[in-house]
């Protein structure tokens, strides 16, 4: 009779931790979808607010516009805002997932992310500055016009001083990343080599463009290809099932199995 109730105890324990893994593997996969739109909303995000920004500030005579489209400009910032947003959402959501596989890696890679956050909020902020500068220089004419245009050329050096180094964080702090989903499968693992490859490549021409070597954007394109590739995955096959389970629960389970069949 005792040796009965302890299979009927085992076989308990057992449905409740499938029951608590299912639960963890559907919330885990909720988890991956909303990263999965969290990405493509900030490149989304990203490269049209961008786009506004660029096509104004890159031609020769851009303080003599920001003013009168100062719309433009601020709608362009509040998508890079948004953008920030997302990324400091991405780095949060992924690291009780990531922290089952390695805790250092998923601080390190949420706090790079919140980094880039950070910067690339104090790149719109300069963007936003020019606004005012270009009324005072409409308004100052000819005179003084050296002066402003020597200031507007700081503002614009600061908010691209501020990308790259945002850049250079994301890459310093995907590198782990890309390792630790290699190494766990989370996802397929020619899909992390190509991340590892794409933010290699970020992080080494962000380096070289602050030493002045202009790489013509070539550096964004293997880690954007990434970045188109992992929030589809993320969105329609979420992480690996396996993987996601962790050590601990497995440990947990078979304590209870032990602890159970001592009893009989």
């Amino acid at each position: 009779m005792r040796q009965t109730l302890t299979v009927i105890e085992t076989s308990y324990l057992k449905r409740i931790s499938i029951d608590q893994n299912g639960e963890k593997m559907d919330a885990n996969k909720k988890t991956a979808r909303i990263v999965g739109v969290l990405i493509l909303a900030a490149t989304a995000t990203y490269m049209l607010g961008s786009g506004l920004l660029d096509s104004m500030l890159n031609a020769p005579d851009y303080l003599l516009h920001v003013y009168p489209n100062s719309t433009q400009v601020v709608i362009g910032v509040l998508l890079e805002f948004v953008d920030a947003a997302a990324v400091a959402a991405i780095g949060i959501m992924l690291f009780p997932i990531l922290r089952k596989h390695n805790e250092a890696i998923a601080l390190g890679y949420a706090g790079t992310r919140i980094i880039e956050c950070s910067l690339v909020i104090v790149a719109g902020i300069s963007s936003l500055s020019l606004i005012t500068l270009s009324q005072e220089y409409v308004q100052a004419g000819a005179p003084a016009a050296s002066y402003f245009e020597a200031l507007g050329t700081l503002v614009v050096a600061q908010s691209g001083l501020a990308f790259q180094i945002a850049m250079i964080a994301l890459g310093l702090g995907s590198l782990p990343f890309c390792y630790l989903l290699y190494r766990s499968r989370l996802i397929p693992r020619s899909m992390s080599v190509l991340g590892f490859i794409g933010y290699a490549a970020l992080l080494i021409g962000g380096l070289l463009e602050l030493f002045g070597l202009n790489l013509y954007m070539i550096q964004f394109l293997p880690g954007g290809v990434f970045e188109l590739i992992l929030p589809i995955w993320l969105i329609v096959k979420g992480f690996n099932s396996p993987a996601i389970v962790s050590e601990p629960d497995k440990t947990d389970l078979n304590e209870r199995d032990k602890l159970s069949l001592s009893k009989a």
